[in-house]
């Protein structure tokens, strides 16, 4: 039988996990912008991505936040159905973000969404913003990722009509296209499809968080159709628009046919921490 697991763990676990997250970025991330750097032939591209490089080797040197929009805060806890808890899960990741936005620190972002008041401490109505799933065994698997306003604000969702399948690449060119060199590229292209209009949204989000490397052929097919569109990195032209395409389905209702498209910019931030588990 597994041992409860601890308050103060929880809210350290996440203390922990958003530095890392605001500090470090994924090394599948970083291997993807070395590689886009080697193969780059525009010398203006190639000194974006050279100082996207340092800036990450900066951050993580000296342990700072690798982009002054630190982001409004997702998390997805898995939560195994046997795990010991005899307090709010919530109230402890709350706490952790607290304790983060003033220690790491954080920008304060969450403010009203009419008074634009700000809560000063990335806490607020809905946010963060925590997915939970459950599932088995008996321990808690936390991911945060942190999600900065400019790639979020370049994102879209179209309900099409199920005879409309064959336009879904279109649209997702298109919404790239659209972003252009707002959402600080190159980017990773989250999409869902299916569900309903929100659970494509969820979809596509979540799957931001998948290795940047493990595409299937639908996937790198569309990323070279992304990467033909010339953006390049920060919209100054060059060979690499997206570094990856990442596409989660789920089925939906048969008269409907959500679709999302979830830019994320080059610094696809996340971490995670399992807590617990069984003897």
């Amino acid at each position: 039988m597994s041992n409860p697991i601890e308050r103060d763990t929880v809210v350290s676990a996440v203390v922990d996990i958003l530095r890392e997250a605001e500090t470090i970025l994924p090394q599948d991330v970083v291997d993807a912008l070395k590689k886009a750097a080697s193969k780059e032939t525009s010398p203006v591209a190639g000194e974006q991505l050279e100082a996207i490089l340092k800036n990450i080797e900066i951050a993580g040197n000296r342990k700072v936040p690798i982009c002054q929009d630190t982001g409004i805060l997702i998390f997805f806890v898995e939560l195994g159905r046997k795990a010991l808890l005899d307090f709010s899960l919530e109230d402890a990741i709350l706490e952790g973000v607290r304790i983060a936005t003033e220690s790491i620190p954080l920008r304060p972002n969450a403010v009203d969404p009419i008074s634009r008041s700000n809560s000063g401490n990335n806490i607020g109505t809905g946010i963060p913003d925590i997915k939970y799933e459950l599932t088995e065994g008996s321990s808690i698997k936390i991911t945060v990722a942190p999600k900065g306003a400019g790639s979020e604000n370049m994102s879209a969702i179209k309900m099409f009509n199920p005879t409309e399948k064959d336009m879904i690449r279109n649209f997702v060119l298109e919404t790239v296209l659209n972003a252009g060199g707002k959402p600080c590229p190159p980017i990773i292209v989250g999409v869902g499809i299916g569900g309903s209009f929100d659970k494509a949204a969820r979809l596509a989000k979540s799957a931001l968080l998948e290795n940047v490397e493990d595409m299937n052929e639908e996937e790198l097919s569309l990323l070279e159709d992304i990467n033909s569109l010339g953006i390049g990195p920060m919209g100054l032209g060059g060979k690499t628009t997206a570094l990856a395409v990442h596409i989660k389905k789920a089925h939906c209702h048969t008269a409907s046919l959500p679709v999302a498209v979830n830019i994320q910019c080059w610094a696809n931030r996340h971490s995670s921490v399992t807590l617990g588990g069984d003897e």
